[in-house]
């Protein structure tokens, strides 16, 4: 034995438990189940519900959009992604219909 060099032991690593592999493997399901339920899915269903309303306005319906305006839809363009809104008489703006977040009741805007 050296002053400054210790001698080398041969050990035996210690052995890996059993299920080591396995439970890794579980937690790693686990987490993708948990991602699954919590994450995708709800989102899934609200972007589904989204794409329905926007294909189902139709003209006359009253709509809330994205910026909070609340107008009367006058004239939806099929093969484009704009709808006119008249806000009141006088005012009418065009919006894409991807920024309509909800079709109000009828009757919405006149208690308002």
């Amino acid at each position: 034995m050296s002053l400054f060099m210790s001698s080398a032991h041969a050990s035996t690593a210690a052995a890996a438990p059993a299920g080591g592999e396995w439970s890794m493997l579980i937690m790693l399901g686990i987490f993708g189940l948990v991602f699954y339920f919590l994450i995708y899915r709800p989102q899934a269903k609200r972007v589904k519900e989204h794409k329905d309303l926007m294909g189902a306005l139709t003209k006359g319906d009253e709509v809330l959009t994205q910026g909070g305006l609340v107008g009367k839809i006058t004239k939806v363009a099929e093969d484009k992604d704009f709808i006119v809104i008249a806000l009141n008489d006088q005012a009418e703006v065009t919006v894409q219909k991807s920024a309509i977040s909800a079709v109000l009741p009828k009757g919405t805007m006149k208690s308002l």
